[in-house]
């Protein structure tokens, strides 16, 4: 084998490998994981080619302060938490405790693939109270 050879062979190797890192890292490694809790919107199976699971969450809770005048505010805030989710187990126990508090377990995704849904937020276990 030439120089000529050796060197675009090394070159492509090391470019093989860089994208191999890229497309672990974006899609397949789990960049953080956590539990958020509340009462689900809205959970449905949507999708032209693959169908998935997705979902909405509110999440409420009571803001104590304003980072501006450092004054009390006792007024409630909701926050929308939205997720996918995988596993039919799963959705099976989204769609039977929809209207109860919910905690739900996720993990998040630096990237989204067609067939996982649309979020980067991917729930795996439910906890229903």
């Amino acid at each position: 084998m030439t120089t000529a050879k050796k060197i675009v062979v090394s070159i492509v190797t090391v470019l093989v490998l860089a994208l191999a890192g890229f497309v672990y890292f974006k899609f397949c490694f789990v960049y953080s994981e956590g539990v958020n809790e509340g009462d689900i919107n809205y959970f449905q199976k949507e999708g032209f080619v693959f169908k998935t699971y997705e979902g909405k969450m509110i999440q409420t809770g009571f803001k104590t302060k304003n980072a501006t005048t450092n004054l009390t505010n006792s007024a409630i805030q909701s926050n929308e938490f939205k997720f996918s989710v995988v596993d039919e187990h799963v959705a099976d126990q989204l769609n039977q405790g929809s209207s109860q508090n919910v905690k739900l377990h996720w993990k998040r995704y630096l990237g989204t693939l067609p067939w996982r849904g649309k979020s980067q937020f991917i729930v795996d276990s439910v906890y229903t109270r």
